[in-house]
């Protein structure tokens, strides 16, 4: 799996904080009926590697990450459950240095100049810009690509983030795709409603141009 090759192509990464594992198959598949098909399921609660479980079981053709990783002992979790790529919120260092030395494709948060060139000197070209909309958004953006562009730098950006201006992010040669949780919203997953997912998925989808 090329992270940069399926970010590439979804243009969006939808992060998901799911809290009953049995919620995590119907969305997936809402997701992917929507035509993306990447996600994240963030290590906020107890059941976040078993949703990844099950995932990678009953929706193959979805790639599945494991977000909101700080430590080297979710990482090994991440990975055990079947999680096919990492991010971060922040830039810790021990983090990322152990997700690369296990071949574990990662995308690590950032916010400054400091932090992307850290990322870069340890392997991870793929970064989550965050929080995107409070620490600038596109303009910020704009600033930050023209000393890093040239290395092969890529973003995520995420905070702020929806479908009203998920294309002003996009349209920045630099971001590879943009994250929000706006189509895993937890009210629409609790009460099942699959096809309102998978409507507002596949609106944000053919606004960013994805292919799946």
């Amino acid at each position: 799996m090329n992270l940069l090759t399926e970010l590439g192509r979804a243009r969006i990464l939808s992060a998901a904080a799911i809290d009953d594992p049995a919620v995590a198959v119907p969305l997936a598949r809402a997701l992917l009926a929507g035509g993306l098909g990447i996600m994240e399921v963030t290590f906020r609660n107890a059941h976040a590697t078993e949703c990844i479980r099950r995932i990678r079981s009953e929706v193959p053709a979805m790639v599945v990450g494991a977000g909101t990783l700080l430590t080297p002992a979710q990482i090994d979790e991440a990975i055990r459950a079947g999680a096919q790529f990492g991010v971060s919120p922040g830039f810790n260092p021990s983090v990322v240095r152990h997700a690369v030395a296990a071949g574990f494709p990662f995308a690590p948060g950032v916010l400054t100049p400091g932090e992307i060139e850290q990322s870069l000197a340890l392997g991870c070209s793929v970064v989550k810009f965050f929080p995107a909309a409070p620490a600038g958004g596109p303009d910020f953006i704009k600033a930050i690509a023209a000393p890093y562009a040239h290395t092969g730098l890529r973003l995520i950006p995420l905070g702020g983030i929806s479908e009203t201006n998920l294309a002003d992010y996009l349209a920045l040669p630099i971001v590879i795709a943009v994250g929000g949780s706006w189509l895993t919203d937890r009210k629409l997953a609790a009460a099942g409603k699959w096809d309102e997912i998978t409507r507002m998925t596949r609106c944000a989808t053919e606004a960013a141009g994805a292919t799946i």
